[in-house]
């Protein structure tokens, strides 16, 4: 698709790290597992029953040789992850509830994620984003410092790539909680082999209106530089602003982005799903993700109506996740 994706295979086969995917039995999930492992990139586990996953790879033309299955009620270690599950839950959960919760793939999944018995989840393709969501955040909860996660899209069209955020989960970001979304993003790109120019993006452009939503683009724009001195983050600004350096001249002379942003921090979950939305639609972009950002370990969510190859990508850039995460590893 593009050097962002050729950069992530060469890293990502190197490490082969495994990707768990609890809709099993769902086509697209069986066809992307297929070419994944047929490609050598990650180690498919698929969360299902295993003559019924099979038989669907079989009817389908593909095969999930060099895949794993793990049928919940039916894996050798289930008293184990119960335990582990209790112990994680702090009291909230019972042996008998946890036996349960567990039945439920994506529940499961991520506990094979937490046990290190996998690198990175992908969920979303039947399940709703808070089903994708939910265990990560009781299971592998957020990073020392990172008070939600957040999720981001890469926008990509030939050799041209953008990281889009907040796309898909905080509604109404306070003003540090923007600041916060605007360091991980601006982590996250770099994450992808991407020098980040973070613009945090208003209907104003350096005070040229004033309202409380232009106040607390400012005040966020403030606290992530404060934070992050080392980052190139500035605004507010209007997109125009941010990306067309004739009309930064104008609008914001002494920005140090020049009009060449690469990273945009929406003010809303409303305009940050309308804006990568628009730029998939009419700009030819492709969107690639959510990437859920902020968490220990990479678990990612997909659309519903993701295809073969949104999925494919997706794993690879959960891949990519766990292969940095390796790197510099963080204490849950």
């Amino acid at each position: 698709m593009s050097d962002l994706f050729e950069m992530v295979k060469s890293q990502v086969k190197a490490s082969y790290p495994s990707i768990v995917f609890p809709e099993g039995d769902d086509d697209r999930i069986i066809e992307a597992a297929a070419k994944l492992a047929a490609d050598d990139m990650v180690r498919p586990v698929m969360i299902g029953n295993r003559e019924e996953v099979q038989a669907k790879a079989e009817s389908l033309g593909v095969s999930l040789e060099g895949a794993v299955i793990h049928d919940p009620a039916a894996y050798e270690y289930f008293d184990r992850m119960v335990e582990a599950f209790v112990e994680r839950r702090k009291g909230k959960e019972t042996k008998e509830s946890a036996q349960e919760k567990l039945q439920d793939p994506n529940y499961f999944g991520t506990m094979l994620v937490y046990m290190d018995e996998a690198d990175g989840l992908v969920s979303g393709a039947a399940h709703s984003t808070g089903d994708t969501v939910r265990p990560a955040l009781q299971i592998i909860k957020t990073k020392p410092g990172i008070q939600k996660t957040s999720g981001v899209f890469i926008m990509v069209k030939d050799e041209k790539k953008f990281v889009f955020a907040d796309c898909a989960i905080n509604i109404s970001p306070s003003a540090e909680e923007l600041a916060e979304i605007a360091v991980s993003t601006a982590e996250t790109a770099q994450t992808f082999d991407m020098d980040p120019r973070v613009a945090m993006l208003s209907f104003s452009t350096k005070g040229s209106a004033s309202s409380a939503e232009t106040q607390k683009v400012s005040e966020a724009t403030a606290k992530a530089q404060e934070d992050r001195p080392d980052l190139m983050i500035d605004g507010e600004f209007q997109f125009d602003a941010a990306f067309v350096p004739a009309v930064a001249q104008t609008k914001a002379p002494d920005s140090p982005l020049q009009g060449e942003a690469n990273v945009f921090i929406f003010p809303s979950l409303e305009s940050g799903n309308l804006g990568y939305k628009i730029a998939q639609r009419l700009g030819g972009y492709d969107a690639v993700g959510p990437i859920l950002q902020g968490l220990n370990k990479p678990v990612n969510d997909l659309s519903r109506g993701c295809s073969v190859m949104d999925v494919y990508n997706l794993a690879l850039l959960t891949g990519q996740q766990a292969v940095m995460e390796k790197k510099t590893p963080i204490k849950a």
